[in-house]
């Protein structure tokens, strides 16, 4: 590993200025990422940044019911938020998901969110990809079971990686960062971008000296929600596809679905919002029958490549599972 400069950061605006520098400048947290970048030669930072000490790591109460969680929060201490259990059930669905009991109570809210590609290409300093400043994508003609079936245009095949980003797109999440300018916050859905020439070495639209330090979740209203995810075995796994449903209901019964949000994990180089599925459950009852039109609907656009068509049908799996979820309809 190269030797780096150290930084231990104690507020926000001092990790933003450590992390303006003429070198390259990264920042810690959990360490979950980063470090096993450095040790594969994948990244090589000039100085590392602890964040750890310098953002928030709670949840508070935001004026309009929702609630502001700090970029620093353990991913345990988010998955055993009681507060985030009552209001925002897939978030903590998805947080006790990730990794194993080791890794969460190391991981950061933060870190999960702009954590890089898993991609076996990128992570191995043999192949020089797209996303390290290389001139293809080696999942094209290689292995790619675990790989892209929507947004499937390239340069880029990776699946977006974090977990935590896609419950926070379902639930309408605002993003803050703080920069050398100052502060901003950025709509979820409009924080993640799919890879172009232009963009293809990075995954979000984080400039290299800011931060994200906050997840502002607005009031849930009256909604149900659902999470459901398809891995090869219980322990510790990577999905291979997994949704987050969030349903407005409405109608004399108060059954009938008024909107939805679709929201797709490992599927896509980003987390992948599904309008057909979301128009397919406009309008009609919440139960199994249109739940399974759902899913269907949801793999419509499906572009799988030589090794992942399996995928289609574990994403309408997780789709009518995670809507059977929000209604309470138990699945085999």
């Amino acid at each position: 590993m190269k030797a780096f400069a150290y930084v231990n950061a104690t507020s926000e605006r001092e990790a933003v200025a450590a992390l303006k520098f003429d070198g390259i400048a990264l920042p810690l947290a959990g360490g979950q990422d980063l470090l096993a970048r450095m040790k594969d030669y994948i990244d090589s930072p000039d100085r590392v940044v602890n964040v750890k000490n310098a953002l928030d790591a709670t949840v508070t109460a935001t004026p309009d019911g929702g609630l502001k969680i700090g970029g620093a929060m353990k991913v345990v201490d988010l998955a055993e938020h009681a507060q985030v259990a009552k209001l925002y059930p897939a978030v903590a669905a998805a947080a006790i998901e990730i990794g194993t009991p080791q890794i969460r109570n190391q991981a950061t809210v933060g870190g999960n969110i702009n954590q890089r590609p898993r991609c076996w290409y990128y992570r191995n300093e043999e192949f020089v990809c797209y996303k390290k400043g290389g001139s293809r994508c080696f999942a094209v003609n290689g292995e790619n079971q675990y790989h892209a079936i929507f947004g499937n245009d390239g340069p880029s095949h990776i699946v977006h990686p974090s977990s935590l980003a896609v419950p926070f797109l379902a639930y309408g999440a605002k993003f803050r960062v703080l920069g050398p300018n100052g502060e901003r916050e950025i709509a979820a859905a409009e924080y993640f971008t799919m890879p172009t020439l232009q963009n293809v070495m990075k995954e979000n639209v984080l400039a290299d000296e800011e931060l994200l330090t906050h997840v502002i979740l607005p009031a849930p209203g009256n909604v149900k929600s659902g999470h459901y995810e398809v891995r090869y075995k219980a322990s510790h796994d990577w999905p291979l596809v997994f949704a987050t449903i969030v349903l407005a209901l409405g109608g004399t019964s108060g059954n009938t679905i008024r909107s939805a949000r679709v929201v797709l994990g490992a599927v896509a180089p980003v987390p992948w919002r599904s309008k057909a599925a979301e128009d397919a459950l406009a309008g009609k009852p919440l139960n199994e029958q249109t739940a399974a039109l759902a899913g269907e609907a949801a793999v419509k656009e499906a572009k799988p490549m030589s090794g992942n068509a399996y995928k289609i049908q574990i994403t309408r799996t997780a789709v009518k599972r995670a809507i059977m979820n929000a209604a309470g309809i138990k699945t085999a």
